[in-house]
């Protein structure tokens, strides 16, 4: 197998909504930004899928070392060595590659967030500082694309806490700010044990509305001359925030259900978006 091969299969056994993003791009760039989001995701599992917090953190020490290696010029992961002319060709940055770690490594330190502020900095260095990757691998014209890019980024996680509440739970992992949870009266008990209410309804429409806030917010910083190129993100943003509304018109049920589009949907939304440009 060769590393695009395993980089490609490594995205299609995802299942993401992100897959269907990048079926419209030219073969560089798609191979690019395949490459990249199995980098996202090798790094992500060792959080999910390690179980002692000391071997993760020698696993993530390690990928420090592997992205080290990549920008030496001496990848020995399939996943860098697939990466190796992307970062080149497409400038991303390694102190991005490294703050993608980061995030990851506060999965290990905080399994609550108090504020907003705390979850903002988390959620920018796992998504994004992946925004900003994504649309050197898209291409742009104008800079303010670079501000644009990691507010979608910021977008996307967001629409990714809401969706994954009660899982992220059952992992005891709340994502939702504490301070907000106070401000509608919820307990974490209520989440832990998937107790719905009013009250919580009215806590997951907050959660939307503010996430849609950062997508409006996102594509009113994106230059006319670059949505073109960066039509990949905007497909996405159809699928993310038609699985926000399909949230919202299913009474926010996420303590006990994962909401999820079909592929077909999403291959629709894809293709739809497309053709609009």
């Amino acid at each position: 197998m060769t590393p695009d091969e395993y980089c490609q299969q490594k995205a299609v056994q995802s299942g993401s909504s992100f897959y269907y993003s990048f079926l419209f791009l030219p073969p560089e760039r798609r191979r690019a930004i395949t490459a990249l989001y199995a980098y996202c995701r090798e790094v992500d599992d060792v959080v999910d899928e390690c179980t002692d917090a000391n071997v993760a953190r020698t696993k993530l020490k390690w990928w420090r070392d592997e992205v080290a290696n990549l920008y030496d010029g001496k990848p020995q992961h399939p996943v860098t060595q697939a990466l190796a002319c992307a970062v080149v060709a497409y400038d991303i940055q390694q102190q991005h590659m490294l703050e993608l770690i980061d995030g990851m490594a506060m999965d290990l330190d905080y399994n609550r967030y108090p504020d907003f502020d705390t979850l903002k900095l988390y959620c920018h260095r796992v998504a994004g500082v992946v925004g900003l990757m994504s649309a050197s691998i898209f291409g742009y014209s104008d800079k303010k694309t670079l501000e644009y890019a990691p507010e979608l980024g910021l977008a996307f996680q967001l629409t990714n806490i809401i969706r994954d509440v009660g899982e992220d739970a059952r992992r005891n992992r709340i994502y939702l700010p504490l301070d907000e949870l106070e401000k509608f009266s919820v307990a974490e008990s209520d989440i832990e044990n998937a107790r719905d209410s009013e009250n919580f309804q009215k806590l997951m429409t907050f959660q939307i509305d503010r996430a849609i806030t950062h997508y409006d917010a996102a594509f009113a910083k994106l230059p006319q001359q670059d949505r073109k190129p960066q039509i990949p993100g905007i497909i996405m943003a159809g699928i993310y925030r038609t699985l926000l509304e399909e949230i919202r018109c299913d009474g926010c049920k996420v303590l006990k259900q994962r909401t999820s589009l079909t592929p077909l949907r999403k291959l629709w939304i894809a293709s739809k978006t497309w053709m609009k440009g």
